[in-house]
């Protein structure tokens, strides 16, 4: 999973095309595909076999909040990233007016949505800006998003090298008591 993360931070630049996930994302797949493979079995083995049931609920119940919370968490650091490195790209690139930086400052003090060059040109194109200031403005939305990405796929893998320690808290046996052998009746 990490490698595949490295992967792709590695990858992105801004000619980049879709086909740079395909690799790191298979990469990615099969840790997790290892991972998940694995981990049920790894919790039910660690306790009594009265008790796995309980124990596989929880684990699945963790793993869905885990997702959830993660993808939550990652999420806001990808809008977060890209929202302060528009706002203040705008802001220091002078082919920007600072008209425009003052109203697109106010309309996106909430969050800059997530959106391709093509989407922001077509919406640009129905303002009264120059296109200079347009080709100003797609730019800085292309540089944001980049980094917004590195950010929130930074994070991805901190979280797995975090992961990784915890790793050392996995029991390396049953912790279920084996039962000892009956008592030899050899006279």
């Amino acid at each position: 999973m990490l490698a595949g993360t490295v992967v792709l931070l590695g990858g992105l630049d801004p000619g980049a095309n879709a086909g740079i996930v395909l690799i790191p994302m298979a990469l990615v797949g099969l840790g997790i595909g290892a991972l998940a493979s694995q981990l049920g079995a790894i919790t039910v083995s660690a306790v009594p076999d009265d008790r796995s049931a309980e124990v596989g609920g929880l684990q699945n119940t963790f793993t869905n909040f885990g997702a959830s919370l993660g993808t939550a968490l990652v999420g806001a650091v990808l809008i977060g990233s890209l929202t302060a490195t528009f706002i203040q790209g705008i802001t220091d690139n002078p082919a920007v007016p600072a008209s425009v930086t003052a109203q697109a400052t106010v309309q996106l003090d909430s969050g800059v949505p997530f959106i391709s060059d093509a989407d922001l040109r077509t919406g640009l194109a129905k303002t009264d800006l120059p296109t200079s200031e347009q080709d100003a403005i797609v730019a800085e939305n292309a540089k944001a998003r980049l980094i917004g990405l590195r950010s929130a796929l930074w994070l991805v893998a901190l979280l797995t090298v975090i992961g990784l320690f915890f790793t050392g808290m996995l029991p390396r046996r049953s912790l279920v008591a084996e039962p000892m052998p009956a008592p030899s009746t050899t006279t």
